[in-house]
């Protein structure tokens, strides 16, 4: 069995020529990850997105009897507020945006796998067809600040939490005054204003044979979210043969459709996330037909035979590989 825990994308950062202006910088363990937050500010503003993100992965995390989360998985039903109602609304939305692509009951379906235990398991064809039906958010009722969860099905934002808690990150440092800052949560690559010297901000996005190493860059200016999703970031293999846990909620089964990775660039870290776990689940074509439809992110496709892709809004940000354009 083998499992790569440590999502990284692969930071090719210019710092070059900042001057007098240096990061406080810190790295943290927290949503099953390791992260790395630079910020150009102080120990204060640091201490506030640490925090933060602690804050959230206790408040979030299916795996922790004590969250919100699991607690309202038990229980079947709650009184939601906060970050929690927030979230849930949000992740119901961008389910039916993605139809289903991304959805936010597969948690019986990640448990059956074995995943939040790391006890992995094989499941059988009966074994799905008994926990698929569980599986959809016609079976989440919000009524207010109340939902109710039919029998069995449970949440798991495990597919957009980093996302919510980075762009949570980005807009309480935008409200402290904060210029700059780049914060890198195993994956999820938030940026923040523009770094002191003025120049572009030049994030890798991860070679999926080898993730500490950069397969290709992008290089934009702004507060932007870069979210990759790949099969290579956690999985096992069991009889020579290998299981990612970006599970298709229509099958079960892991997404298998030729792609390696996906990464989504946009203006929203929580539609990143969900946008990049949609697009890998459904494949090169149906992602494509989707970013037509949409005008908020742009999308880097690489195959499983090392092929990029890339939307034509991300044709002149993207660098050292050579790649295919998407056109509208």
């Amino acid at each position: 069995m083998k499992k790569l825990t440590l999502l990284l994308v692969f930071l090719a950062l210019i710092l070059a020529g900042c001057g007098a202006a240096e990061p406080v910088e810190a790295d943290l363990f927290a949503m099953d990850t390791v992260m790395n937050l630079r910020i150009w500010g102080d120990r204060e503003d640091l201490r506030t997105a640490t925090e933060e993100i602690h804050r959230l992965d206790t408040l979030l995390s299916a795996a922790n009897s004590g969250s919100s989360v699991s607690q309202l998985n038990s229980a079947g039903m709650a009184k939601l507020s906060g970050d929690l109602l927030t979230l849930t609304r949000d992740a119901v939305s961008l389910s039916e945006k993605t139809s289903g692509a991304f959805d936010p009951t597969v948690y019986p379906l990640v448990c059956l796998w074995g995943f939040p235990s790391d006890e992995y398991h094989v499941p059988t064809q009966e074994e799905l067809d008994k926990v698929l039906p569980l599986i959809g958010t016609e079976h989440i009722r919000l009524n207010g600040d109340a939902v109710t969860l039919d029998p069995g099905t449970m949440l798991d934002f495990g597919a957009v939490a980093k996302g919510y808690t980075s762009q949570r990150c980005a807009d309480l440092l935008l409200e402290r005054g904060v210029q700059a800052a780049l914060l890198n949560l195993g994956g999820n690559v938030q940026t923040v204003g523009t770094k002191p010297d003025g120049s572009s901000w030049t994030v890798g996005i991860a070679d999926p044979e080898n993730p500490t190493d950069a397969i290709a860059t992008l290089t934009f200016s702004g507060s932007m979210a870069l979210v990759t999703s790949g099969g290579y970031q956690r999985y096992f293999e069991f009889l020579g043969n290998s299981y990612h846990h970006i599970l298709d909620p229509e099958t079960g089964m892991p997404a298998e459709n030729g792609l390696a990775s996906v990464t989504v660039l946009c203006d929203n870290g929580e539609i990143a996330d969900a946008y990049s776990t949609a697009l890998f689940v459904i494949g090169l074509d149906k992602a494509v037909e989707f970013w037509k439809s949409q005008n908020d992110f742009e999308a880097v496709f690489i195959m499983n035979d090392r092929t990029i892709y890339a939307t034509a809004g991300c044709s002149d940000l993207l660098g050292n590989c050579e790649f295919t354009v998407i056109e509208r």
